[in-house]
């Protein structure tokens, strides 16, 4: 990894900083909205006929857990509003109606507030849990003793924690660390405790208390620092839920916890494929210890992305070297043109309307290294300002935004990509370098499986991509359907990329005469709708026939 150069822009303007901050605002074609099978019926006429305002507070996207403090129609709204492109949905806790509850209220959102966004259904896998059934507050007190016990029957109190792993006594051994806090932890030491195995008796684990906590709330999970927990990745419940739930709903993304292996990936893979319709799912690779850390590049070669879960992360590594890990996995995605998802950000405004400075600043971080996305947990999912923080982390991504050097970033790129290069790899990185010396305001891509416009945004262009999905016609023997509304979606978590999508009756790989018709529809309502004006520039990147072409196009009044 080049450690020795800075993904920053020099010099820095000091009066840049004392300008007040401005939101990078250009609309964004809804018309993936009118096709999407689960809200209304699809009509022709408004695919490319619908172009409605979306607001996006900067090119690095924002995924939001929803919850208790972010479930109804209106705080929802209020979160697509302020930036939310993605809604997770985290089935550690809560069953499928709860879920489909707040799922519909999503819809809802959507529809009202003409929004797009993407839904990720998290899997709870091998995590470890106390059973606290009762929600009783639990008060540990440093230097004490505390039995860790797998009879869930038993009372959950200060000096006994039934937790739902009958294993853990062959798994542990005296100086193990354990790490027991609320949902998603917050590092917060009143909130979480650490602990030390002191011996195993039978089934149990007793443990000393480092610190004193209080635990509260009806779930707290365990970490066993750098101990391999013999529970399948993917678990039968796991495997209900999207049978169920994520085959319903017809889910974008599923987030794959606690992925050790590639293994891991291909076996999830293989899962959705039979399910049909979940079969252009996307698999985010969530890496969560030093197991999946270990085995990162065989992981990141399998999944369409990657998920860096910082929280667990942090426990397993010393402190002093998760910032290492940190820069070299998300330079590793973005070489492999693979999104990359950063966690764990602004943890205190969970229950403070500000993040600290030290908060503020790892958001920037992530960004300049290189971070397609933010993932928002309890910040969201229980904070108590979801609205504000998600305001907040997008005008923060969107300053990191202004001074990130891309001329360095695509030069490291190329040299990385080397030659020969790929056609389909060529010509994006051509695309990209032509709208940066022309200062494109916008490139639009023509696709059909998406890939191109991901490429394209693999190099970090500083405009946005706008991602014109050509729908293609598949049958089952059954019926005929179309496809493009996933690979619109799926854009929704890559940075600087915006989908649209178009007619079905253009095809992407066409006559001339035809593209030339849909790149006029496109611009037309584009200049309506505040996308581009007259006299701007605008690089166009399109199949005619059996040629890729890469064009750029001043628009006249």
């Amino acid at each position: 990894m080049h450690s020795n150069h800075l993904l920053l822009e020099e010099p820095i303007r000091m009066a840049s900083i004392l300008e007040p901050s401005k939101a990078v605002r250009f609309s964004i074609p809804n018309s993936i909205l009118a096709v999407d099978v689960r809200l209304e019926p699809i009509r022709f006429d408004l695919w490319f006929g619908l172009f409605l305002q979306s607001f996006f507070p900067a090119m690095t996207k924002i995924v939001g857990t929803l919850g208790p403090k972010s479930r109804s129609v209106e705080v929802i709204s209020s979160c697509l509003n302020a930036g939310m492109s993605v809604a997770r949905f985290d089935f550690s806790w809560g069953d499928p109606e709860y879920h489909q509850e707040t799922l519909n209220n999503l819809k809802a959102a959507v529809k009202s507030t003409k929004k797009l966004c993407a839904v990720m259904l998290d899997t709870v896998g091998p995590e470890l849990q106390v059973v606290n059934r009762g929600e009783k507050i639990i008060e540990l007190k440093g230097d004490g003793l505390v039995i860790l016990t797998p009879d869930q029957g038993q009372e959950p109190s200060s000096e006994l924690l039934p937790i739902n792993f009958d294993g853990l006594s062959k798994a542990v051994t005296k100086g193990d660390t354990v790490f027991i806090g609320q949902y998603l932890f917050t590092g917060s030491e009143t909130t979480s405790a650490w602990l030390e195995v002191s011996e195993v008796k039978g089934d149990d684990v007793v443990c000393v208390v480092k610190n004193s906590a209080t635990l509260a709330g009806s779930l707290f999970t365990l970490h066993i620092s750098q101990v391999h927990i013999d529970l399948p990745t993917l678990s039968d419940k796991d495997k209900q839920v999207i049978s169920s739930w994520g085959l319903q709903n017809k889910i974008d993304f599923l987030s794959l916890s606690y992925t050790r292996h590639a293994e891991d990936v291909r076996q999830a893979r293989e899962y959705l494929s039979k399910l049909g319709d979940l079969s252009q799912t996307q698999i985010f690779a969530k890496i969560e210890n030093m197991e999946g850390l270990t085995h990162f590049d065989e992981i990141l070669q399998e999944a369409d992305g990657i998920i860096l879960s910082r929280g667990n992360l942090g426990i397993d590594l010393p402190p002093e070297k998760v910032f290492l890990f940190q820069k070299a996995a998300l330079y590793k995605c973005n070489m492999a043109g693979k999104p990359a998802v950063v966690t764990r950000v602004v943890d205190s405004m969970t229950d403070n309307l500000r993040p600290t400075r030290a908060e503020a600043t790892d958001v920037a971080n992530a960004v300049l290294d290189g971070s397609d996305a933010i993932l928002l947990g309890a910040e969201t999912l229980r904070g108590l300002y979801p609205v504000d923080t998600i305001s907040t982390v997008g005008k923060i991504c969107a300053e990191a935004e202004k001074v990130f050097n891309q001329d360095l970033y695509f030069k490291r790129t190329v040299k990385y990509v080397g030659e020969p290069m790929t056609h389909l790899e060529s010509i994006a990185s051509s695309a990209v370098r032509a709208a940066i010396k022309v200062k494109a305001s916008v490139i639009i891509c023509f696709t059909s499986s998406g890939r191109a416009a991901r490429l394209i945004a693999k190099y970090r262009p500083t405009m946005p991509v706008l991602s014109v999905v050509i729908p293609r016609l598949k049958t089952n023997q059954l019926k005929w359907s179309f496809t493009g509304a996933f690979e619109a979606r799926q854009s929704l978590l890559v940075r600087g990329l915006y989908p649209m999508l178009a007619d079905p009756r253009h095809p992407a790989e066409s006559t001339s005469s035809t593209n030339e018709s849909v790149l006029k529809v496109a611009l037309d309502h584009g200049k309506a709708s505040g996308v581009v004006k007259s006299h701007d520039r605008v690089v166009v990147c399109q199949k005619v026939g059996d040629a890729s072409v890469v064009k750029i196009i001043e628009l006249e009044d």
